[in-house]
């Protein structure tokens, strides 16, 4: 029963959201082993995506069933002003169910999706958006160049060739440190990451004054909601490994995938920073004594599997 009238009615204004929606995705389910120090990388992306953005923004932040601690971090951020809005997630519905959430619900007109352990640099929002609304058609801006699968933006190439005004260039134009550094960050061997220098190359755009690099990638990006949206419902049956279909999907429609001319975003997962040719030599002979009877294959495969059936046991509903 209620008595006399609503305050609410009294009330003459209401708040609104901001036109950009930062949108993260976290997942840290426990805080040892592979997750040890996720969360110090999620409190400094949060920082870094904070202080560097050049323009004004909403942060959302969607939580794909992290353990009770990094739960608490997050209510604390939220409750000190610093995420205007939290999902939390007692189960984890995968990057796809993820992006139903917040594609679905962010309130702004443009959507900036990050992974949780990307680190920003200054102005990454501002330019990725000046990429957004100054080329035409655009499906999504990724916040540094790297060499991505061509397949995926073949949309982009035909466009620029088909238009005058855009001049297209092909050549090696990132830098090697920088390449260098974003490929050790997946994982990848110091060998590999050379070969692939050597073998691949940068296609760059210059379009009413700004030059963009071609790709983008669904680790993190920059796209209007209305585009977005066309894609919804994700449907993807793992938690990883099927996140391509966007890149896929919104190639296939024809937008543009572009990214930033220079790295103002950075994987920390596996970070390598290296300066000299003493330190690449090191760390080529840290990766040869790792190789033996855990890297071949069988023994690799095998443990992978123990590994896994663990997690599963404790952590998997």
């Amino acid at each position: 029963m209620r008595i006399g009238q609503n305050p609410a009615k009294f009330v003459k204004t209401v708040a609104h959201p901001e036109q950009i929606t930062v949108a993260v995705l976290n997942y840290i389910p426990l805080l040892s082993g592979y997750y040890a120090d996720l969360q110090n990388v999620l409190q400094a992306h949060l920082a870094s995506l904070r202080e560097n953005a050049g323009l004004p923004f909403d942060l959302m932040v969607f939580d794909n069933g992290s353990c009770e601690e990094v739960q608490q971090y997050l209510l604390d951020e939220f409750n000190s002003g610093n995420i205007e809005y939290l999902l939390l997630s007692q189960k984890n519905l995968g990057k796809g169910g993820a992006w139903n959430l917040l594609f679905g619900g962010a309130p702004g007109k443009i959507i900036a999706y990050t992974d949780n352990d990307v680190l920003f640099s200054k102005n990454w929002l501002k330019e990725s958006v000046s990429l957004l609304e100054t080329y035409p058609n655009v499906g999504m801006v990724t916040a540094r160049p790297f060499r991505t699968n061509p397949e995926y933006y073949s949309s982009t190439i035909k466009w620029a060739t088909e238009n005058s005004d855009v001049k297209m260039e092909r050549g090696s134009f990132v830098k090697w440190e920088d390449f260098r550094d974003f490929d050790l960050s997946l994982g990848q061997s110091l060998d590999e990451v050379e070969k692939r220098f050597g073998e691949t190359e940068d296609i760059r755009f210059t379009y009413r004054g700004l030059q963009a690099f071609s790709g983008a990638s669904h680790w993190q990006f920059t796209a209007y909601k209305s585009v977005l949206q066309k894609y919804l419902p994700f449907t993807m049956d793992r938690p990883m490994g099927q996140v391509k279909q966007l890149d896929q999907r919104i190639n296939a429609d024809g937008y543009l995938r572009l990214m930033t001319d220079e790295p103002l975003a950075m994987n920390m997962s596996n970070q390598v920073s290296l300066t000299s040719s003493s330190q690449l030599s090191d760390l080529k002979k840290k990766q040869t004594s790792r190789k033996g009877l855990l890297a071949l294959k069988p023994v690799r495969a095998l443990l992978m599997k123990v590994y896994n059936w663990i997690f599963n046991l404790y952590y998997k509903d």
